[in-house]
């Protein structure tokens, strides 16, 4: 497959994360009587997963978020030369996505941006009140333990075809961890889409949501590599498909 494909369908499946999800939290989280609240975004961030992951996993891997790629590159599972293609196309993807459900969202006579338009934050910004050091520890940690479930449901040793299941039930789960703390990020490409738009305190606090991601993904796919995986299992060259 070439990286133009693999970056085109990384784009594709990165719109569909942040339509998805940062869409269920803007349109329908707070619709009155009728709100899906914290779980419905959580499990709508895990549906866009599952679903992208059986159509586009045979194609890109299926990644949809910076932090995944380089996870997967220091695992030894991704080529470092297919770093930068995939993340300019993640990041574009999140952009494109909340650009189109601000045309929406903006259709409602009230709609107004101050709202936070699901973008992630801290301090006075975060949902609960959290503050930026236990939002850094939630977002490196929980990025960490997402990457971890990547690497083993994709791992050659596991079942095959059951990953995207497993990947989209753990983004849903630790959605439900983190959405009360930093409205939960664990992906670059879906704050920066959100807060390009926002602007002001959202750009200002989105180093974090690159930063801390990125830690933790690289993290876990150190550990994955030096304890988990077999030695054969170390040297496959491909995206690293979710299979």
């Amino acid at each position: 497959m070439s990286l133009t494909k693999k970056a085109m369908a990384e784009f594709l499946g990165t719109f569909w994360l942040v339509f998805g999800g940062c869409g269920s939290a803007v349109l329908a989280a707070a619709f009155p009587g009728l709100g899906i609240a914290f779980v419905g975004v959580a499990l709508a961030f895990g549906l866009t997963v599952l679903t992208m992951a059986y159509a586009i996993g045979h194609i890109s891997g299926c990644h949809l978020n910076p932090a995944v790629s380089i996870g997967l590159l220091t695992a030894k599972r991704f080529p470092a030369t297919d770093l930068l293609p995939y993340v300019v196309a993640q990041v574009a993807g999140g952009i494109a996505a909340a650009g189109v459900l601000l045309v929406i969202a903006s259709g409602k006579a009230d709609f107004s941006l101050g709202g936070g338009f699901a973008s992630n934050g801290y301090g006075a910004h975060s949902p609960g009140g959290y503050s930026l050091e236990a939002c850094l520890v939630a977002e490196v940690v929980l990025t960490f333990m997402f990457l971890m479930i990547i690497l083993g449901a994709t791992d050659r040793r596991a079942p095959q075809g059951f990953a995207p299941i497993a990947i989209g039930l753990g983004l849903t789960l630790i959605h439900l961890v983190g959405i009360p703390v930093t409205n939960l990020s664990v992906n670059p490409a879906r704050s920066t889409g959100p807060a390009l738009f926002v602007g002001g305190w959202a750009l200002q606090q989105l180093w974090l949501f690159w930063i801390a991601p990125i830690v933790g993904a690289a993290l876990a796919g150190v550990a994955y590599k030096a304890l988990l995986a077999e030695p054969a299992a170390l040297d496959v060259p491909a995206a690293a498909p979710i299979r």
